[in-house]
């Protein structure tokens, strides 16, 4: 399907919100705060994550591709620095390992119940990659779920992709961090 892409900004916000509302806060009112410095805990609430999403929004401080079908938004990827997005899951087995820091990560992945299936995603993480190429490329990180070999899931795992997108994409398993969780990379170049 032919997707159109645009950045979160102030002037996408309202669409990023809609899309987000829409799916009651998705994940239980996380608003892609988890990757963010302050992340999201125990006092965390919906209405404080839209507010500190929104601050960071105003600030320029998210990097994020929106997907849209015609008017509607119905996804997003976002990406960002290790110091922009240093919350990943599995941190601790993911450090017990960690050698050279990649230049950018994927944080999460979001796309409408009703268009899953239908290669947002995809659209959506090769935005991203475009953007990370414009922006001068490096070692990108992400950290999908194993699907293939796996008993069938509900689709709120995979908030970091399924494994099978991002080698699609040129990704290479670097190292299990979870029991279906891997450490994927890719070298993008600047263009």
């Amino acid at each position: 399907m032919g997707y159109a892409t645009k950045h979160l900004t102030t002037d996408t916000w309202d669409d990023f919100a809609a899309l987000v509302e829409a799916h009651h806060g998705v994940w239980g009112g996380c608003w892609c705060m988890g990757f963010h410095p302050e992340g999201i805990g125990r006092d965390s609430t919906p209405e404080g994550n839209r507010a500190a999403k929104l601050a960071h929004t105003r600030a320029g401080t998210v990097r994020q591709v929106l997907v849209y079908d015609g008017a509607d938004c119905v996804g997003w990827c976002q990406y960002g620095t290790p110091a922009e997005l240093p919350n990943i899951n599995n941190r601790k087995a993911y450090e017990r390992e960690a050698g050279e820091p990649p230049t950018w990560r994927i944080g999460c992945i979001f796309t409408a119940g009703k268009h899953r299936g239908h290669g947002v995603a995809r659209a959506a993480v090769g935005a991203a990659l475009d953007a990370i190429a414009q922006a001068g490329g490096g070692v990108v990180e992400a950290y999908p779920e194993q699907t293939a070999d796996r008993p069938p899931q509900r689709g709120a795992y995979l908030h970091t992709g399924p494994e099978a997108l991002y080698e699609q994409l040129g990704f290479v398993r670097d190292r299990r961090i979870a029991k279906w969780r891997w450490v994927m990379r890719a070298d993008v170049p600047a263009v």
